[in-house]
């Protein structure tokens, strides 16, 4: 092979990544590999700019597959691929904010969704040390009048999440805001388990009607 050529395939942008890593290549070039080849009348090259301008024009935030698609020299197969890849790294690099949970009322905020549920939902938040909410997630759901619930489906995410501390939560489908000899059982179980695995337990929520009140 001619040393021209070898320098002309260095240029290529997945050759020149593969040499010199993701740092050397630019923005434009970087589009290029991860388009690969051209088609449709138009060489990878110049359906790279495209795109780096429809990106920049419209916001990454706000790119859609159809704006991908509109690219001349991006079939519907290639512009799936592109979109994925470009979908996937937005997300990654994403740095959601998640809210801090200092109050019942603020955890009340995260629970909405339970609140005209006709079932009784049990929901458990997971928090970190700095009462960051890590997730949350439905533990089980009952029937009209009542759920239960095991202190190891509760504390199996938790663990999972690495969690400081949790808030359990359950909805009244009857609308009553009376804590129950049931509640304050789950509660007591919840708690002592919680002891036992250093993740303390920061409340008990029930949610009824338009209120809410602790369980705790």
């Amino acid at each position: 092979m001619r040393e021209s050529d070898m320098l002309n395939k260095q240029d290529l942008p997945r050759e020149k990544l593969r040499l010199k890593g993701a740092q050397a290549l630019t923005d434009v070039q970087l589009l290029e590999a991860v388009i690969g080849s051209g088609g449709q009348g138009n060489d990878y090259k110049q359906i790279a700019r495209n795109l780096h301008r429809v990106i920049n024009d419209v916001n990454p935030e706000n790119l859609t597959l159809e704006h991908v698609m509109a690219i001349k020299g991006i079939g519907g197969a290639k512009a799936t691929v592109v979109f994925a890849a470009l979908e996937f790294w937005k997300r990654r690099l994403k740095k959601p904010v998640q809210p801090v949970i200092t109050s019942t009322e603020a955890a009340v905020a995260q629970l909405e969704f339970i609140r005209h549920k006709k079932q009784e939902h049990f929901i458990l938040l997971t928090l970190d040390g700095a009462r960051r909410l890590i997730s949350i997630r439905t533990i089980s759901i009952g029937t009209l009048t009542a759920t239960l619930v095991h202190p190891r489906e509760v504390f199996s995410p938790a663990l999972e999440d690495l969690a400081n501390s949790i808030i359990i939560a359950h909805n009244h489908p009857s609308g009553s805001l009376d804590i129950g000899s049931n509640d304050k059982e789950v509660t007591r179980r919840i708690r002592e388990a919680g002891e036992l695995l250093g993740i303390h337990l920061d409340d008990h929520i029930v949610i009824a009607g338009d209120g809410f009140i602790s369980a705790m």
